[in-house]
């Protein structure tokens, strides 16, 4: 049965047997002491959302870094917070939000100038709000990879893992799934990054 949480209760509730497994989330060094990850199921770029035609002319990470005014939002919690870190964005110039639709609305209302996360959420944000003033940038591949997303679940949960990963190597690369990926804006090489 589906379990609707905020993103910052997701791995809190698999260490506490809320629920046995999650949506798909990246892959990181700090998350794998805490849980176990199946076979990767995506391969993302991050993104910024920005005013609409961009209008401090941002590509990346590391140009938010060189506009020494600038701020940028992150969602408490997920990955870009320490990409924004490590491509030189100062600590104090980063605000933290609760969720997509708050760091959104901070840059629709220059609150921040840019919101750090999935290039291919911001998008399908901005498809369901077609007025919104804003704008997507994608970040370079030289400031970060795409980077590997999967499954969670609680530690010890081998049993579970196993069967998932069966089913993900059977899944993944089929015709059904790619039409049902494409559907999400997901390409057959973002696909064929998988196997």
């Amino acid at each position: 049965m589906p379990i609707e949480t905020e993103f910052a209760e997701l791995l809190p509730g698999l260490a506490e047997h809320r629920w046995d497994i999650t949506t798909g989330l990246f892959i990181s060094d700090d998350r794998r002491k805490l849980v176990d990850f199946t076979r990767p199921i995506w391969m993302l770029a991050d993104g910024l959302l920005v005013a609409k035609d961009n209008p401090r002319a941002f590509d990346g990470y590391r140009s938010v870094a060189n506009d020494r005014t600038a701020l940028i939002g992150v969602i408490s919690g997920q990955i870009q917070h320490r990409t924004a870190l490590q491509n030189a964005i100062q600590p104090e110039r980063l605000r933290i939000f609760a969720t997509q639709a708050e760091a959104a609305n901070a840059v629709a209302a220059g609150v921040v100038h840019a919101y750090a996360s999935v290039a291919l959420a911001h998008r399908g944000y901005l498809s369901r709000r077609p007025d919104a003033p804003l704008d997507v940038i994608d970040v370079p591949a030289v400031e970060k990879q795409p980077a590997p997303g999967a499954f969670a679940l609680a530690k010890g949960s081998a049993t579970l893992l196993q069967r998932v990963d069966l089913c993900l190597s059977d899944l993944l690369g089929s015709p059904w799934h790619r039409e049902m990926m494409s559907g999400y804006g997901f390409s057959d090489t973002d696909i064929d990054r998988l196997l």
